[in-house]
């Protein structure tokens, strides 16, 4: 089962983190640190997988991918298979790059429940749902479309006698 997905600029700053079980927003942030901590001490030369025992318990792994500014980061336990955790991350950004063209920090920061909705087609409840990031897209295409319809839905002139303008 997948843990927690966290995403994180260079500095530390959490740009986005979903955990699939619960956790206190004061852990959440000291979990956030603890893999800061960890990325960032490590070398470029090294592998993106690491024992998570000490930040998530016993049998936890993280998979980690640096692009550009961004740490994305997948936290699971032992039933799930370390390359397919790396290629889940790889779907997660090819759909990314679909929707924002050549994805940024600042889409992560300004698009966040775009980022949300991509990241519930892929993984939902900690368990993998979907791995083609064009049938992805197809499913959020169909999320904004339905978004935009019910968004056209306009009020009538008047309301209780109030005018609406």
């Amino acid at each position: 089962m997948i843990e927690a997905v966290v995403v994180m600029n260079t500095q530390g700053k959490p740009r986005l983190t979903k955990f699939y079980n619960y956790v206190t927003m004061e852990k959440q942030q000291e979990i956030v640190r603890s893999i800061y901590g960890v990325l960032c001490s490590r070398a470029e030369n090294v592998s993106n997988f690491i024992k998570a025992d000490s930040i998530f318990g016993p049998e936890t792994r993280l998979v980690y991918k640096h692009y550009a500014t961004l740490y994305i980061v997948f936290v699971f336990d032992s039933s799930e298979n370390e390359l397919a955790m790396l290629d889940l991350i790889q779907v997660f950004v090819e759909t990314l790059d679909k929707c924002f063209k050549n994805v940024c920090e600042l889409d992560v920061v300004f698009n966040f429940s775009k980022i949300h909705t991509i990241l519930n087609e892929i993984i939902f409840g900690g368990q993998v749902l979907e791995t083609s990031s064009t049938e992805v897209m197809k499913a959020v295409e169909e999320i904004t479309k339905l978004e935009k319809a019910s968004n056209a839905i306009t009020l009538p002139r008047s309301v209780s006698g109030w005018q609406v303008r």
